[in-house]
């Protein structure tokens, strides 16, 4: 079973940045510009963004490695496992890419149902939350609960409104990069 990753970006921006990509003072500057602006959802995220993000990344990866999972990256990049037109609303200028989930290595993808954030963060038991998925596991909890972007849509269910896919091989989206 394929599925399709979706990438939603900001046109004036580009597709695939990213702020762990950057050293902790860039993304901080690069974040209080953000904020100033004040236009996207990303001017909403805290000071402390970063160095959570860091860590979730850090505990993610090694998740994966421990499943099997052979990251390039130290750091992924963000799709969602087919569409969450939701996510297209964070940005003034929005755009979406979409990649067969086919084109990718098996080992360099991992999932988390929902975003990392509120995925590895939220206290509420639900046997989901502090997981990362491989591809195989992922099918099976689709199989159990179904996709958050069908039956969370408005997100008064819970914070998960998106399956996230964990990109940690810029191999495939390579062609998509504006460096």
């Amino acid at each position: 079973m394929s599925f399709n990753f979706y990438h939603y970006f900001d046109k004036d921006i580009g597709p695939f940045t990213n702020l762990s990509k950057l050293t902790i003072e860039e993304a901080e500057e690069v974040l209080k510009q953000i904020q100033r602006d004040g236009k996207t959802f990303a001017s909403q995220r805290s000071s402390e963004y970063m160095n959570i993000r860091r860590e979730l990344e850090s505990t993610a990866r090694d998740q994966f490695i421990a499943k099997g999972g052979k990251p390039r990256n130290h750091y992924p990049h963000y799709m969602t496992l087919e569409s969450c037109e939701w996510i297209s609303t964070w940005y003034k200028n929005s755009g979406v890419i979409v990649i067969s989930s086919e084109e990718f290595l098996e080992e360099s993808v991992s999932f988390t149902y929902g975003n990392l954030f509120p995925t590895m963060r939220f206290e509420d038991g639900k046997p989901y939350r502090k997981q990362v998925y491989t591809n195989n596991e992922i099918k099976e909890i689709i199989r159990q609960y179904g996709f958050p972007q069908e039956w969370n849509m408005k997100g008064d269910h819970g914070p998960e409104r998106y399956i996230e896919v964990q990109v940690w091989d810029e191999e495939v989206i390579k062609r998509f990069l504006n460096d």
